[in-house]
């Protein structure tokens, strides 16, 4: 009896244990896949994310863990129930009477914001490029209205993707933009419905030049000579997958002989651009290699340098990786591509 206390007690500290986000995994694989569905079209993407990459990797879920996250659930509810505020569609019913319909959806708008932001937030799983070519051709204030109810990080992937002529007009609209009157809204309705049509029949992208560049920094033996066998047959996608492999963020990885040579190869005053907002841990293997008097004298340039255009930087590391993949062609450095487990 003793031992099965003890193993009672185990298991129910197991359940004690979970996190909010298994708590929630459990739940979620409990009520049903309908009502699962439900409770996350709630959800932001990365909520989305976190929960079904919970759920997808529990197994043999202890019955005492599930009984704990039913048990905080409901715990949860009945703190938070009580009186509630009128739902939306009971709002609706009253405005409708008391004001009109055109003053109670204005009036709900304002409460609750636009129904289309529902919509709106299934267009973030959409490819930012996508979703600009397929606003690309709509007049300037729809533009603007659609980018208004994306979230900003997206808006900006989606204004770098139209044509250059004419997004300041975008912007400028968008700045603008006070309150929507109902037919704009309403062709705005329309148009988000042709986008999710047509976005649920795109298919899946994939890097494809990257996936290669991981693949061939992990392919034992000797890699050069695959390279020259896909060269024969596409040099100019070979020429993008070694670009892919010789990324900035690898001179993490090298050991100081090497970063030692790649640094007398590029002047102080390029690392001081390429540097610029660059990890910390490239900055600190740049720094620890070079001599003491030259790290001080860098790090000095460097502040002097002030704010630079990210253009300018993009195009400096591009530079040094140039640099860096001609030195390990000819031979006089042997670049590490990738994080390797190493042994003493």
């Amino acid at each position: 009896m003793a031992e099965l206390n003890t193993m009672n007690d185990l298991i129910a500290v197991e359940g004690a244990n979970l996190t909010p986000v298994e708590q929630a995994a459990i739940v979620l694989l409990s009520i049903g896949e309908e009502q699962a569905a439900a409770v996350l079209r709630c959800l932001s993407r990365e909520e989305l994310l976190e929960v079904t990459q919970v759920m997808s990797r529990m197994s043999g879920i202890k019955v005492e863990a599930v009984k704990t996250a039913i048990q905080t659930f409901f715990d949860d509810y009945r703190e938070q129930s009580g009186v509630h505020g009128a739902s939306r569609s009971y709002l609706k019913r009253s405005l409708d009477l008391a004001l009109g319909g055109d003053i109670a959806n204005t009036v709900l708008n304002s409460i609750y914001g636009d129904e289309l932001r529902p919509k709106m937030a299934r267009l973030q799983w959409a490819s930012p490029k996508w979703l600009a070519d397929y606003i690309a051709n709509e007049h300037v204030r729809m533009q603007a209205v659609f980018l208004a109810f994306v979230p900003p990080a997206l808006a900006g992937q989606i204004i770098a993707g139209l044509p250059l002529e004419g997004r300041d007009l975008v912007l400028l609209s968008m700045a603008r933009l006070d309150e929507i009157d109902r037919d704009l809204l309403a062709e705005l309705d329309e148009l988000v419905d042709r986008c999710l049509a047509s976005f649920d029949m795109q298919s899946t992208s994939i890097e494809g030049v990257k996936q290669v560049a991981e693949i061939l920094n992990r392919l034992p033996g000797n890699r050069a000579q695959v390279v020259e066998l896909l060269r024969a047959h596409d040099p100019s996608i070979v020429e993008q997958i070694e670009l892919s492999m010789y990324d900035f963020l690898i001179l993490s990885t090298q050991t100081e002989a090497v970063l030692s040579r790649i640094i007398e190869e590029v002047p102080l005053e390029q690392w001081a651009i390429a540097l610029k907002g660059a990890e910390q841990s490239i900055r600190d293997a740049v720094l620890k290699t070079m001599p003491k008097r030259q790290a001080q004298a860098f790090e000095d340039m460097m502040r002097r340098a002030g704010p630079v255009p990210m253009s300018r930087i993009e195009a400096s590391r591009q530079e040094i990786m140039a640099t860096v993949k001609a030195l390990a062609d000819s031979g006089e450095v042997e670049v590490q591509l990738f994080a390797e487990t190493v042994v003493e």
